[in-house]
């Protein structure tokens, strides 16, 4: 039989979430165990601003977002490769004239937010996941089961044969997460009958920083800005659908993709010009109804899943790992085992609310704006407009989407 591993914390899932875990735990002597089904790819990322060249997956972090993965030591590799910070935001209604704008001026920073390409945050990570000695990084491994040895200990066999021992088992595996499924936590989940498409398009006029969203009848449009060269400008967009309409618009010739894009967001930036290969995927929300048992936490995807409208879901992920890391750290030094679920209760107690408001706002608005009667419609308009005069509202619900206090 293959010798046991024995670490004090295995994480499950070396993306964001897992691998921003795995650093904000190391060097304050745990040993961490990071394990990936997957190969990670640790080379050189593409040169050149060109379609091609991005990765259609990317992120609107927030300042909050951004000041973790500067205390991780991640941020400085992303702004040496690329980022967009964004300084404005305009949403608008399809039905009707209502229109909000937010700037960053209004809350007394330099920008929003910034987007940045999903794997150039996911390098920037590895790199210091490898440079660290206190994280072993296994891959490409997946997990063929988890068992509670004890209140205090777990047991993880890989599909290679190893095996190993934890005192806190994390999931960080994804939003069909196997280790949630595998320890039972139940969940409530439901389909948004959206999917969204996805894609990196070059577009005529600069987005001037902007992330433009437009709600339509039939879901919500995000441009969101990437970096420019040499007067070519280009945007990651996000086309929430009903399921219905989604095979159609995929089986378009690119010109004629570009030609609908360019009518759904109005023309705001220009011509569409050009859009890379489009992905799609379902929309469902999940809800994990604990977070924790004794010696198991689920964090990030693994823990709930939110609709893409307001680009939220990295940044509540992000914001379970810096808590789970705060109150492990804090019973380290104490002597409390990372496994313990009093520990890992004050962890959920610390983030469901939070998560919960922010999913339910967010399926409350998409609700909204699919509602057509007209009071409604009129409705939701005004309500834009009144929001966008009344500033000390406005700067409360932006410094909010911030994750600023």
């Amino acid at each position: 039989m293959a010798e046991i591993r024995q670490f004090d914390i295995a994480i499950v899932g070396a993306g964001i979430a897992g691998s921003s875990l795995a650093i904000a735990l190391s060097g304050e002597g745990l040993s961490i165990a990071l394990i990936e089904a997957q190969p990670l790819d640790s080379g050189s990322l593409p040169t050149g601003c060109s379609l091609p060249n991005f990765d259609p997956r990317v992120s609107a972090l927030t300042p909050r977002s951004r000041a973790l993965l500067e205390q991780l030591g991640a941020w400085q590799s992303i702004v040496d490769y690329r980022y967009c910070a964004y300084h404005h935001m305009t949403v608008w209604d399809a039905e009707g004239t209502g229109e909000i704008e937010f700037d960053c001026a209004e809350v007394k920073l330099p920008e929003l937010g910034h987007i940045v390409e999903n794997r150039a945050i996911t390098r920037a990570l590895l790199a210091k996941v490898e440079a660290a000695t206190d994280i072993s990084l296994l891959h490409p491994v997946a997990l063929r089961t988890c068992t509670r040895l004890s209140s205090s200990r777990m047991l993880l066999a890989l599909e290679d044969g190893g095996a190993l021992e934890a005192d806190l088992l994390v999931a960080a595996d994804g939003a069909l997460s196997p280790v949630r499924t595998m320890m039972a936590f139940e969940s409530r989940e439901w389909d948004y009958g959206h999917h969204a498409i996805v894609a990196t398009v070059e577009v005529a006029h600069s987005h001037e920083n902007t992330a433009w969203q437009r709600f339509l009848p039939t879901g919500p449009l995000a441009f969101l800005p990437l970096p420019s060269e040499d007067g070519r400008h280009y945007c990651s967009i996000v086309w929430s659908l009903q399921e219905h309409l989604v095979a159609d618009l995929l089986a378009l010739e690119d010109q004629a993709f570009c030609v609908a894009l360019e009518r759904a967001i109005e023309g705001r930036v220009g011509a569409v010009l050009d859009s890379t290969k489009r992905f799609a995927f379902p929309l469902r929300q999940r809800h994990a109804v604990d977070y924790v048992q004794p010696g198991v936490a689920l964090v990030a995807d693994a823990a709930h899943t939110i609709h893409p409208l307001a680009g939220q879901g990295i940044n509540l992920g992000l914001q379970d790992i810096a808590v789970l890391a705060e109150e492990i750290l804090a019973g380290h030094a104490r002597g409390v085992s990372p496994g313990q679920l009093e520990l890992l209760r004050r962890y959920q107690r610390r983030r469901k609310g939070e998560n919960l408001m922010m999913m339910t706002a967010m399926d409350s608005f998409k609700r909204l704006f699919e509602q057509q009667s007209l009071p409604l419609r009129w409705l939701r308009n005004a309500g834009m407009r009144v929001v966008g005069q009344i500033q000390p509202l406005k700067r409360r619900l932006l410094r909010h989407a911030m994750g600023l206090k």
